[in-house]
């Protein structure tokens, strides 16, 4: 088995879209119509890890997990084989870091916001 999809629940498809698209430079794999209110919006980061299923909020509860679905904490992490250079694209598109770079023994990572408020690690594994 291995993990395909996970869900992060978004505002409005089409700001999404263009955010982890054309600002961090996922790949969009699928954009159907599901409902008039519904979409299936699945967007890839890379070949080796899971995709991203962007859900568009549809109630009031999962409007207020928008952006905090972790509580806070780090909810996603994106490893790089480039970190100065992954680093210096998405500085320059405009990604929010909340902290500078710094070395772990697993890696060279720094933590930035998405559109929406999540924290994702970039990380360049050792």
């Amino acid at each position: 088995m291995r993990l395909a999809l996970v869900t992060l629940v978004i505002g409005d498809y089409d700001e999404a879209i263009a955010y982890y698209c054309d600002v961090l430079g996922f790949t969009l794999k699928d954009n159907s119509t599901v409902t008039p209110e519904k979409r299936w919006v699945v967007v890839s980061p890379g070949e080796d890890g899971a995709d991203l299923l962007l859900a568009k909020a549809a109630s009031n509860e999962q409007r207020a997990a928008i952006g905090n679905q972790t509580g806070g904490r780090v909810a996603m992490f994106l490893n790089t084989a480039n970190f100065d250079e992954t680093y210096q694209r998405l500085k320059q598109a405009g990604v929010e870091f909340i902290e500078a770079p710094r070395d772990e023994p697993y890696g060279r990572v720094v933590v930035f916001r998405d559109l929406y408020g999540n924290k994702w690690d970039l990380i360049q594994p050792v």
